[in-house]
């Protein structure tokens, strides 16, 4: 299991095990948090066409969907 902390989220890079549409490497641009400090909005845009997703962040956890870091 990846380990993600929601408070350095913000512009980390990510790797896509799973590529679509050319789509292997991410970066977190957009991280919203509420009045408690959980998440409650997360943004990934993918590096070779800047194309934007919202995604549940703890996805991210899951090693046989991502990968820390471009690799």
């Amino acid at each position: 299991m990846n380990r993600v902390n929601p408070k350095v989220l913000l512009h980390s890079k990510w790797t896509k095990c799973s590529v679509e549409n050319k789509e292997k490497h991410f970066v977190i641009t957009k991280v919203e948090f509420d009045e408690d400090k959980n998440v409650i909005e997360c943004q990934i845009t993918a590096v070779m066409n800047n194309n934007e997703y919202a995604i549940n962040w703890r996805d991210l956890k899951q090693p046989s969907l991502w990968r820390f870091g471009w690799q």
